[in-house]
Formats: C-alpha cells, sequence, structure tokens
C-alpha cells in the first residue's frame, strides 16, 4: 500500500486491515473530466444524427440532386466518427471511472467497515455479470454514499438514483435504438430512426454530466470527512 496522503490518515483501529485511506480528489477529477470529453462528443454525436436526419429526409421526399447525396455522405462520415470516438471515450472512462470507485469504496471501508452489502471485488465483478450489473453497481455506490456522508445520516441519494437511471436509460434503449438504425435501410427507414437516436444523444449526454457531478459530490465528501477526521491534516 501507499503511504496515506496527508489529512487521509485512518484512525487507529478503523476498517480492515487492508482498508487505508487515500485521496480521492486526483482520479475524482480525471474521471469528471472524462465525463465531460463524453458529454462533448454525445453533443457532436446529437449534431451527426440531426444532419443524418435532415439528409434522409430529403431523400425519402424524392430529392436526389448532387446537393442531397452530399449532405447525406457527410451526414454518414460524420455518425461513424461519433460512433467510434463514443466508443474509445466509453471505454477510457470506464475503466478510470472503476479505478476511482475502487478507491472510495476502499476509503468507506475505513468510514464504515460493516457498512456494505456486496463484497469489494464487486466494484469489478458487477459491470460484468449478466443480471447483477442492473443493480448491483448502484448498491456498492449507494454504500460507498452512506459512509462517506458526514453525520450520522446519509446525505440523500436523489444524484445516485438519477445517474443509475440514466444508465440505464442508455446502455438498455440506447442499444435497442443502434440496433434498429443498423437495419435501417431506406432513406425513410433511417430519417425515421434517427429521431429516437437523437432523443437518445440527449439522454447520453445528460447522463454523462449527472455521472460526473455525482463523482465530485462523492468525491468531495470523502475528502471533507477525511480532514474532520480525529487526526488534524497538514498544512498544504
Amino acid at each position: 500500500m501507499c503511504a496515506t496522503p496527508a489529512g487521509f490518515a485512518a484512525p487507529p483501529g478503523a476498517g480492515k486491515p487492508k482498508a487505508r485511506l487515500r485521496s480521492p480528489v486526483g482520479l475524482g477529477w480525471a474521471t469528471a473530466a472524462l465525463l465531460g470529453v463524453a458529454a462533448a462528443v454525445d453533443l457532436f454525436a446529437a449534431v451527426a444524427d440531426y444532419l443524418r436526419y435532415d439528409a434522409t429526409g430529403d431523400l425519402a421526399a424524392g430529392d436526389k440532386g448532387a446537393a442531397v447525396l452530399d449532405r447525406a455522405d457527410t451526414a454518414d462520415a460524420l455518425t461513424g466518427l461519433a460512433v467510434g470516438t463514443h466508443s474509445t471515450v466509453l471505454l477510457v472512462c470506464a475503466v478510470v471511472f472503476v479505478v476511482w470507485l475502487w478507491r472510495v469504496r476502499v476509503n468507506a471501508e475505513v468510514f464504515a467497515p460493516d457498512g456494505h452489502r456486496k463484497a469489494r471485488p464487486w466494484v469489478i465483478a458487477g459491470w460484468l455479470v449478466p443480471i447483477a450489473s442492473a443493480w448491483y453497481p448502484r448498491r456498492v455506490v449507494l454504500d460507498v454514499w452512506n459512509a462517506s456522508s458526514p453525520g450520522d445520516r446519509p446525505k440523500g441519494r436523489a444524484l445516485v438514483n438519477l445517474w443509475w437511471t440514466l444508465w440505464l436509460l442508455t446502455t438498455l434503449v440506447g442499444a435497442f435504438l443502434a440496433e434498429v438504425v443498423k437495419a435501417s435501410r431506406t432513406p425513410q427507414e433511417i430519417h425515421d430512426a434517427m429521431l429516437p437516436m437523437l432523443l437518445m444523444d440527449a439522454v447520453d449526454l445528460a447522463a454523462a454530466l449527472v455521472a460526473a457531478a455525482m463523482v465530485l459530490r462523492l468525491t468531495r465528501m470523502q475528502d471533507e470527512k477525511a480532514r474532520r477526521g480525529p487526526m488534524a491534516p497538514a498544512a498544504v
């Protein structure tokens, strides 16, 4: 284990032997920044989908002019770029988010050693195991949230619940709509599929921003709780 940073020394006897407080601030800001990039990519995807919606609408109406065909080709290229970029950013975001979540979970075991209903490995496995992935990550985050809240009563969980609701929507509905778009062949079919995709772009963007807010809030809660502990923080 790395040495405990100033302000994050565990109280004597608290937590499990291998649980030591480590500052989540750097990881928290890195995770939030990547989620901000994901939101920007979602905005780009919305623009690309709108251009595709507009161009295919003209094609479906019978306009086969060179200008419309050029717009359609440009929209297709931008949509492909958005999909590829989104996949890459999502993968990087997922890795950094899980590393951050592991850090705050270990910290939470120091704050509340008996306050976790899922074993530590579920921080990672919860995202991978079918069916369990529909609620285990939320349970892990809620336990960390409760343990990290100042005082005797946990802070309101609305932000966590909103984050998880939006995540489920983007995961389940987004995957379904992506398959609908792939199966579309005619300009009219693509045009009809683009409107719900635009709505999902907006949900994706909101999900990324809410996730960033949740990460920053939980990070701040842990930082403040550690600094209010029995050991006074060193001057920085």
